[in-house]
C-alpha cells in the first residue's frame, strides 16, 4: 500500500486557548489525543459552547504555555512563571479578565462529556501541508503554522492537495484510523500572533475570500493508538 502523506508534526493544547506542546508522539483515545484540551476556563454567566473562555475573549492566553508532565499539567507564564492547574492559575488568569471566571477539567472519560471530543467541532484537527504553502502565498505574508492551532500537519507529494479533497477519507497513521469529516470554519484567533497576540486581519480575509472562511479538517477517531511524528499516511 503506497502512503499518502506523512505526519510532519503534531501537537497538544491541554489547555484549552494556551499555548500548547510539540510532541514526538502521543496516544490517540476515541475524543482525540491523549490530553488535548482537557482544561479550559469558564464564564459561568453563559451556557454551552459559549461559556468557554478562549483567546476571542483574553489574548493574552495565547502566551501561556502548556504541557503536560507525567499527566500533570505544567503552565509556564509569558515572564517565566510555573503553575500548576489551581487556584494560584485562576488567580493569574483572572487579572486579564473583564468578568469573573471558573476553571473546569474535562478529562475524559468524564458523564458530563460522555461524546467528548478535543477540538470544538471534532476531536482531531489536521492542516495539510501544501494548503499551508497556498495560503502563505496568497496571504503574502510569512505563516505561523501555530496560528491555527491544529493536532497533526501532514506533508504529501500531492502539491494540489485540498481540505475538500481528503473529506471522507479513513486514514491509518501509525496503529490508529481516523476519518475526515468536515472542514473547519475559521474565527478572530488565527488573525493573532501566537508570540505578542498583535492582530492583523488581513490573514481572515484572506481565507474568508479564498477559502469560504475554512481552513484545516476535523477528523473522528475510528481505532485508537499511537502516532508518531515521520509516521507515514495511509487511506483505508
Amino acid at each position: 500500500m503506497k502512503p499518502i502523506g506523512r505526519i510532519a508534526e503534531v501537537w497538544r493544547y491541554p489547555v484549552k486557548s494556551f499555548a500548547g506542546e510539540s510532541l514526538t508522539s502521543c496516544q490517540v483515545e476515541s475524543y482525540g489525543l491523549y490530553g488535548d484540551r482537557f482544561y479550559t476556563f469558564s464564564d459561568e454567566s453563559k451556557q454551552g459552547w459559549n461559556s468557554f473562555v478562549t483567546a476571542r475573549d483574553i489574548p493574552q492566553m495565547l502566551t501561556y504555555e502548556a504541557r503536560l508532565l507525567e499527566d500533570e499539567l505544567i503552565v509556564r507564564s509569558p515572564e517565566g512563571a510555573t503553575f500548576s492547574w489551581g487556584d494560584k492559575l485562576l488567580e493569574e488568569m483572572a487579572r486579564h479578565a473583564r468578568r469573573p471566571i471558573t476553571m473546569r477539567e474535562r478529562r475524559a472519560p468524564h458523564p458530563e462529556y460522555p461524546e467528548l471530543m478535543s477540538v470544538d467541532e471534532g476531536s482531531i484537527l489536521i492542516l495539510l501541508a501544501p494548503m499551508l504553502d497556498k495560503l502563505e502565498q496568497a496571504w503574502g505574508k510569512k505563516l505561523d503554522s501555530r496560528r491555527f492551532r491544529a493536532n497533526l500537519i501532514i506533508e504529501t507529494e500531492d502539491l494540489a492537495a485540498t481540505d475538500e479533497a481528503w473529506i471522507g477519507r479513513s486514514l491509518r497513521m501509525g496503529n490508529a484510523v481516523v476519518k475526515v469529516d468536515s472542514r473547519c470554519d475559521r474565527c478572530s484567533i488565527v488573525t493573532m500572533d501566537p508570540d505578542t497576540t498583535e492582530r492583523d486581519a488581513s490573514l481572515l480575509k484572506q481565507i474568508n475570500e479564498g477559502l469560504d472562511l475554512c481552513f484545516g479538517v476535523y477528523a473522528s477517531v475510528k481505532e485508537t493508538g499511537i502516532i508518531t511524528v515521520g509516521d507515514s499516511v495511509y487511506e483505508v
